[in-house]
């Protein structure tokens, strides 16, 4: 390190580290402050001429025959950015082979990470069971120090919360945001307008630090097949926007939070039955102190779960005293809006605090369309404005 400087940016504050890399090019890293506590790494944008790695941490389907197209458009797309996409050697491998070999999905984490050529890695897609790359990861001693002095840019939603919460623990800020199958692999003729410009916010120069509701809203598709293509999702506008539900209208921290599902099996065995004692043996789910002064983001996944099944959800969250500490909450609009009243009803009963600020239906997560949000970022949500201002 030959340069470290703290900068002052209204109440917040970042270290900038210069350093020389082994062929002796300047690099740059930043860490965020927030409270006089070291938080989080950035890891720069993307540039043109940049690779890109494309990774299968989770479902394996971007190997199957059926989403061969859906590989054909997503290069295409990185492509026409200048990003140069990198399949790492088991993303194609397909749904069983990963299925049984959890530690090559990892290995291709740790390898991307391990290539100094590689700028980003998106994720295929998600899945169910990224847990079970835990250990293959989070004890192994070189990939965390690679993590550490190689920032990147991760960008993946869904069951890659596990993914994200383990890069938060390790201390790098990554992006709930865009894959590959769902958003560059879209089979329409272009990627949704909202849903691209998040994709392009992860390229230098074209950073945005504003988010605000989509005007249109799409039902997921039932037809993926390469027969599909070029057919447009069913579209409907936006006749809600940001909903605000309660609490004061303008309130801000750092952003933390995910999948609700996934949040759900971590902390618990409904879904596999090691997987709560794998992400406890890592303390994968943030503890209190770590979500104090935090604006939570949750949504639904594709599975739409029943009224009653959100229910419990919530609950624990607050049970594990999460609502008692958040500075406030962002919910995402559940898909194809499926039990949009019930699950709105459920959010102000169970956490029953009417201080606590919820914003409703924003655009993140599973729906289409969906923008990013960078974890461990300061956000400040403006009610008045109807918007969200994201410090990157």
């Amino acid at each position: 390190i030959y340069s470290f400087k703290l900068i002052a940016k209204q109440e917040h504050c970042y270290i900038e580290k210069q350093f020389k890399d082994k062929q002796h090019t300047v690099k740059k890293q930043y860490c965020f402050i927030y409270g006089g506590i070291v938080v989080m790494q950035y890891a720069r944008k993307l540039r043109k001429g940049d690779k890109v790695a494309i990774v299968s941490l989770s479902s394996g389907m971007l190997g199957e025959e059926f989403c061969s197209h859906n590989i054909e458009i997503g290069v295409k797309r990185l492509k026409e950015y200048g990003l140069e996409p990198v399949f790492m050697p088991n993303a194609l491998k397909g749904i069983e082979y990963l299925q049984t070999h959890p530690q090559a999905r990892a290995k291709d984490l740790k390898d991307a990470f391990l290539d100094n050529s590689i700028a980003g890695i998106i994720c295929a897609i998600g899945g169910d069971d990224t847990y079970r790359l835990l250990p293959y990861l989070m004890e192994d001693e070189k990939f965390i120090k690679t993590v550490e002095e190689h920032p990147k840019l991760f960008t993946g939603f869904s069951d890659t919360t596990i993914n994200h919460l383990m890069f938060y623990k390790l201390g790098l800020s990554t992006y709930y945001g865009p894959n590959f199958i769902c958003d560059l692999g879209e089979i329409a003729d272009e990627m949704l307008p909202y849903t691209k410009r998040a994709f392009e916010s992860y390229l230098e120069g074209n950073e945005s630090d504003e988010i605000i509701s989509s005007d249109i809203w799409y039902e997921e598709r039932e037809d993926f097949s390469r027969a599909a293509i070029g057919t447009e999702r069913k579209a409907h506008k936006e006749e809600r926007g940001f909903e605000f539900l309660q609490g004061s209208e303008i309130f801000q921290g750092g952003l933390l939070g995910g999948c609700l599902e996934s949040l759900y099996d971590v902390l618990t065995n409904s879904r596999y039955e090691d997987e709560k004692e794998v992400c406890e043996r890592y303390d994968l789910f943030p503890n209190r102190e770590e979500w104090i002064g935090k604006i939570l983001f949750i949504e639904t996944c594709e599975e739409k779960p029943t009224p009653e099944l959100f229910e419990r959800e919530v609950l624990l969250l607050k049970e594990k005293g999460v609502f008692d500490v958040v500075n406030g909450v962002l919910v995402g609009k559940p898909q194809d809006e499926a039990y949009y009243q019930e699950y709105k009803d459920i959010l102000i009963r169970v956490i029953d605090n009417e201080k606590l600020p919820i914003v409703y239906n924003v655009n993140f997560g599973h729906a289409m369309p969906r923008c990013a949000l960078q974890y461990g970022a300061v956000a400040k949500v403006d009610m008045k404005q109807k918007k969200i201002y994201v410090n990157r």
